[in-house]
Order: structure tokens, then C-alpha cells, then sequence
């Protein structure tokens, strides 16, 4: 027998007309009319192939079949029930397993940092992270939310730009002793470049440097050719050229004055950071909860 709609709404008022001793009562419970109970029991009878109640002027008994078929259904129906209120929970409660899919720095230079002050906000939530960047199958393998910096992709992905970030050229102190001094762009040429490879073309990315609505485009040279950006930062920490960053996740960094940054009035390049998840309609709390702190921390 063909599944349609009308099954499980045929023997949602079955149910209701067991539990509430008659049709005229269950029409009450259901917000049907007792004829419209009546019509729903005879499209049930028809689907089963079976008569489900004796009908008499004063009372209503379930058939030998019908008792059978509300015993093998009850349980199936009151699953459904509990499954649809556990899923009305989950949309507003904030627990449960988050998978996410994290760009490498944005997981260990920014989220990182963060994860205690969201853990102890919600004591319910446990995360799983997949730690990439590569734009490919981003919410495979049951994946809720995946973040990426750069343009999106064109995909059927719905998206949330979270923020741009500066991209900053910085160096040790200890590294710009000595050496030639960096006035403009065309410096850098004299100086020794880390280098992060485009997760998409396998090359490394260029160096640009944007002021004014104008953009420059260097070429780089160096010894180093990393795509892991801690180790970047650490190879740039210990003082073996310029490295191109996002500011975003550098405070510390700065603020200690482990790290410099040169040619500031050519730092106006902005790079993007998207979330990406399947729909916008019904998105579980869990996620909501995700990106609401995230949108904050960052802002603060």
C-alpha cells in the first residue's frame, strides 16, 4: 500500500477518537467537526482495507482489526510525536553536537581562543571541528556550518558574511634591523618573503598592497612556502622575513610588539570571512547560538 499524507493524519484521528471515547469528542480534540472525524475514519478504513470500528447509535467499539492495527500504531505515532517536540526543541535550545568545517586560521588564531567563554555559555553544546580551507564539499559528511574567508564560491550554499579583515604586512623588529627600509611597495623586492600557498590553485598567493582606490601588485620572492598559518606566523615570529596576515586574530601579536607592521598607509585591502550552511529556514539553535557569539566576540 501506497504512503500518502493522509495515513498518518487517518490514524492521528483514529487515535484521537480511542483516547477520547467517541467522534464527537475527538472532533473537539482534533478542531474537526464530527462529521469531519467520521470521513477521516472512512479514508483510514479504506487505505487498510479493514473496518476499524463498529458503529452504533450509542456507542463506538473498535473492531478485532482495528485494536490490532491502534496497538501497532500507537507506538509509532506517540515516536513521531516525541521526535517533532525534540526537534521543536532543539531549534530554540542551544545543545547537542556542532560540526563545523573552520578555515585553519580562523580555528586556531581566532576561534581558539574564544572556545572556553562559548563552552561555558552553553554547557549543553559539544563541538567537532573539520580544520580546512578548501572550498570543496564544504558541508559534506554531515557538516552544520562551515566558515571560509574569500569571495564565496557559486554554490546553493546559503551564506552570512561575518566581517572584512585588513590584510597587514608585518615582521619582527629584530628582522627589520639592518636592512633595507620600506617606503613603498617596490621595497619589498629587497626583502625576504614567507610565503601562503592558495589552497585553490596550489600557488602562492600574491602580494598586493591597495591605498586610495589604487592597487599594486609585488612580486615576491623567498625560501619559505608554507600552507599551514600557524606555522607561518611562528616562521615569521622568528624573524625569517615579511609575512602577509589578516589582522583579524593578530591583536596579540601586535599588541606585545612581537610583531610589526610596515607600510601601513598601503594596507587597505579587505578580505572577507563567510559562514555557510544548506538553508536558512528551520536552523537549528545550535547554530544560531554559533553565530550570534561569533558575530559579537569579533565586533567587540
Amino acid at each position: 500500500m501506497a504512503f500518502d499524507a493522509r495515513l498518518l493524519s487517518g490514524v492521528g484521528v483514529m487515535t484521537a477518537v480511542v483516547e477520547n471515547g467517541g467522534f464527537a469528542r475527538a472532533a473537539e480534540a482534533v478542531g474537526l467537526t464530527p462529521s469531519g472525524v467520521s470521513r477521516a475514519v472512512a479514508r483510514l478504513e479504506a487505505q487498510v482495507g479493514a473496518r476499524l470500528f463498529d458503529r452504533h447509535p450509542r456507542m463506538m467499539a473498535l473492531t478485532e482489526a482495528g485494536a490490532r492495527f491502534h496497538a501497532e500504531v500507537a507506538p509509532l505515532l506517540a515516536a513521531i510525536t516525541e521526535a517533532a517536540e525534540t526537534a521543536a526543541a532543539d531549534s530554540t535550545q542551544v545543545r547537542g553536537r556542532l560540526r563545523l568545517s573552520v578555515d585553519p586560521w580562523f580555528a586556531r588564531i581566532v576561534l581558539a581562543p574564544r572556545l572556553p567563554a562559548l563552552l561555558a555559555r552553553y554547557p549543553e553544546l559539544s563541538l567537532e571541528l573539520r580544520v580546512t580551507n578548501a572550498f570543496e564539499e564544504m558541508l559534506a559528511g554531515g557538516v552544520d556550518l562551515a566558515i571560509r574567508f574569500g569571495p564565496p564560491p557559486i554554490s546553493g550554499l546559503i551564506t552570512r558574511k561575518l566581517l572584512d579583515t585588513r590584510v597587514l604586512t608585518v615582521a619582527t623588529p629584530a628582522y627589520l634591523v639592518g636592512r633595507p627600509p620600506l617606503r613603498a611597495p617596490a621595497d619589498i623586492a629587497r626583502h625576504d618573503a614567507i610565503l601562503f600557498r592558495d589552497p585553490q590553485s596550489g600557488r602562492p598567493f600574491t602580494w598586493e598592497f591597495h591605498r586610495g582606490g589604487k592597487t599594486i601588485e609585488v612580486p615576491v620572492a623567498g625560501r619559505l612556502v608554507l600552507d599551514d598559518p600557524s606555522a607561518a606566523l611562528a616562521t615569521c615570529e622568528a624573524g625569517l622575513g615579511l609575512f602577509q596576515s589578516f589582522e583579524l586574530g593578530l591583536e596579540p601579536w601586535l599588541d606585545s610588539g612581537r610583531l610589526v607592521t610596515v607600510l601601513d598607509d598601503w594596507a587597505e585591502e579587505r578580505f572577507p570571512l563567510h559562514a555557510y550552511y544548506a538553508s536558512r529556514r528551520q536552523l537549528p539553535g545550535k547554530v544560531r547560538a554559533f553565530l550570534d557569539f561569533i558575530t559579537l566576540s569579533l565586533a567587540a
